[in-house]
């Protein structure tokens, strides 16, 4: 049983990201650096943020629960502003790489574009973060014990797994917007990321009333999700194309001839 849960729950919280990595970054080592340096730079935002709560928690008093919970609170609002901090000097970071492999190219063009750097510096702060977030739970789902046996929910390890998961499509879709509106110096959308990670590590706080963190996150997914879309270059007609397969099957007879119709895809 432990064995069962483990394995369900990772394949939910990590399942489409992998595919994502598979399809999309695996086969480009210029996005597998990307990729590895993205994690590198999350990683040092939650270095910094927990230095910052060890040192509120050692100088406050201990014995008191309403403080504690506050710090708390204090260290998930500072971890979430120091990982914008880093996305927007990982940003400057790219920018300037993305210069130099501009003037180094043979054709003065880079071999990446600026939103596929956005897409897979956004997926690797997503499953970073997914992975320290759920990997204490998913080695206790191992066992030994029961879930909800002194009256818990019974479904705590497979909320947290769609509570990762939904994490990781959210800081892939912060990516997109986040390096779009640097690029554009739309401060707003800058604002309006930061706010909705903010509002999406507050609601965690909600829980075991899962229906209450779990259902606002999702409609946090879904409207970054269409947002990162139309950022990246989507539209209506694009999906309505794809829906229908009249992009990849479709075939003009004009005269006699045959011709397949030439696709305009989406970029990152």
């Amino acid at each position: 049983m432990g064995a069962a849960v483990f394995f369900g729950c990772a394949g939910i919280a990590f399942g489409p990201a992998l595919a994502l990595v598979l399809l999309t970054v695996a086969a480009e080592p210029l996005r597998v650096i990307i990729l590895v340096a993205g994690a590198f730079f999350w990683l040092v935002s939650l270095l910094l943020a927990s230095l910052v709560w060890f040192v509120s928690v050692r100088l406050s008093d201990r014995e008191d629960a309403r403080l504690q919970f506050g710090l708390l609170v204090f260290g998930a609002a500072v971890s979430v502003l120091l990982q914008e901090l880093f996305r927007f000097a990982y940003f400057k970071l790219l920018k300037k790489a993305d210069e130099g492999l501009a003037m180094i190219s043979e054709d003065g063009r880079s071999p990446i574009s600026l939103r596929q750097m956005a897409y897979v510096s956004g997926l690797s702060f997503g499953i970073i973060s997914g992975v320290f977030s759920v990997i204490n739970i998913l080695a206790d789902s191992m066992g030994p014990g029961v879930v909800g046996i002194h009256g818990d929910s019974p479904y705590y390890f497979l909320t947290s797994a769609f509570l990762t998961m939904a994490l990781v499509f959210l800081h892939t879709f912060w990516g997109v917007i986040f390096f779009d509106a640097c690029e554009k110096r739309r401060y707003w959308c800058l604002g309006l990321v930061v706010a909705s990670h903010l509002v999406t590590s507050g609601l965690t706080f909600l829980n075991p009333w899962y229906e209450a963190s779990l259902v606002p996150i999702y409609i946090i997914v879904v409207c970054m999700g269409a947002w990162a879309f139309f950022t990246a270059g989507g539209s209506i007609h694009n999906v309505l194309k794809c829906l229908s397969c009249k992009g990849a099957r479709g075939r003009e007879r004009t005269r006699g001839d045959t011709r397949v119709p030439r696709l305009s895809p989406v970029g990152f």
